[in-house]
C-alpha cells in the first residue's frame, strides 16, 4: 500500500486532475497498465467498456471470457483497481480502502453528512412538466434508472421524446448538457416530435436531432447486441439519457457523465 501511496503522490497534478474529469476510464488505459491490447479487445466484445466495468465483475464472470485465463483475470483485475485508487480524490480516506492491490475500492463506511454532500450533486433532468417534476421532486434523477409504464396512450412515448431534447438543456434550465440514446422495439420513435419540442424549448433542432442516437430492436437477441454497442459508445461521448422502450413500459437511465 505504501508503494501504491508513493506512486499516486508522483503523479503530475494535471494528469490527477484529467483523470478525474473525464468520469468512468476507458478500458483502454488498462494497456498502459501491462495488459495487452488483444485481451482488451476481447474485455469490449464482452460489453466491458470501462475500467470501473471490468473492476466491479466478479471474477467468475471474467473467466468465462474466451481467451482470459485466470492469470490473465488476477492482472487485469488488480490493473483496474490501481487505476481506480490512482483516480481518486487525494483528500479520499485511506482507511475506507482494503490492503491489497486486488481490492483498492472504497467499500467501507462513510458518513451520513459525506453521502449528503454527494447526493446534492446529482443532477435531475426536466420532464418538461412542472407538475410532474415536482412530483419526482426535481425531475428524472441521473445515475439511476427510472421505469415508466403506463396503458396504450398514456404519454409514455411523448414523455421519452421530451426527455431526448431535455437533457441537452443547459444545468441552469433542468437539462444534463448531454447527448440521449433510444433503443426503440415498437417501432413508435419519431424525429418530428423532436423537433417540435426543440422549438418549445428554444434549441435548434438539427443540432437536436443530431445528439439523439437511435436504434431500432427487432427481436431480444437484437437489443442484448445493441446494448454492448451503446456500452462502448457512452465511454466515449457524454451521454446523460439512454432510453429502452418496449410495448409496455419504457426503461430510462440517466448518468450526469458517460457511465
Amino acid at each position: 500500500m505504501e508503494q501504491l501511496r508513493n506512486q499516486k503522490m508522483a503523479q503530475e497534478p494535471e494528469e490527477l486532475e484529467e483523470i478525474q474529469q473525464h468520469g468512468p476510464l476507458p478500458v483502454e488505459q488498462l494497456q498502459a497498465s501491462g495488459i495487452a491490447s488483444l485481451d482488451i479487445k476481447k474485455l469490449k466484445d464482452s460489453g466491458l467498456c470501462t475500467v470501473e466495468s471490468v473492476a466491479y465483475s466478479p471474477r467468475k464472470d471474467l473467466l468465462q471470457i474466451k481467451g482470459i485465463s485466470e492469470a490473465k483475470v488476477d492482472k487485469i483485475v488488480e490493473a483496474g483497481m490501481l487505476l481506480l485508487y490512482m483516480a481518486l480524490p487525494s483528500f479520499f480516506p485511506m482507511h475506507l480502502l482494503c490492503l491489497t492491490a486486488s481490492k483498492l475500492v472504497p467499500l467501507g463506511f462513510t458518513s451520513a453528512s459525506q453521502l449528503h454532500a454527494q447526493r446534492l450533486e446529482i443532477i435531475q433532468i426536466t420532464s418538461g412538466s412542472r407538475e410532474l417534476d415536482k412530483i419526482l421532486e426535481g425531475g428524472i434523477e441521473t445515475g439511476s434508472i427510472t421505469e415508466i409504464y403506463g396503458e396504450f396512450r398514456s404519454g409514455k412515448t411523448q414523455l421519452c421524446h421530451t426527455l431526448c431534447v431535455t437533457c441537452q438543456l443547459p444545468l441552469d434550465q433542468g437539462g444534463g448538457e448531454g447527448k440521449a440514446m433510444y433503443i426503440d422495439a415498437e417501432g413508435t420513435f419519431r424525429p418530428q416530435r423532436l423537433l417540435h419540442i426543440a422549438e418549445r424549448f428554444g434549441l435548434n433542432g438539427a443540432d437536436v436531432l443530431e445528439n439523439v442516437a437511435y436504434a431500432r430492436a427487432y427481436n431480444t437477441d437484437h437489443q442484448s447486441r445493441l446494448l454492448l454497442e451503446a456500452a462502448s459508445m457512452m465511454v466515449e461521448t457524454r451521454y446523460c439519457l439512454f432510453s429502452v422502450a418496449c410495448h409496455l413500459a419504457f426503461a430510462l437511465y440517466c448518468g450526469s457523465q458517460s457511465q
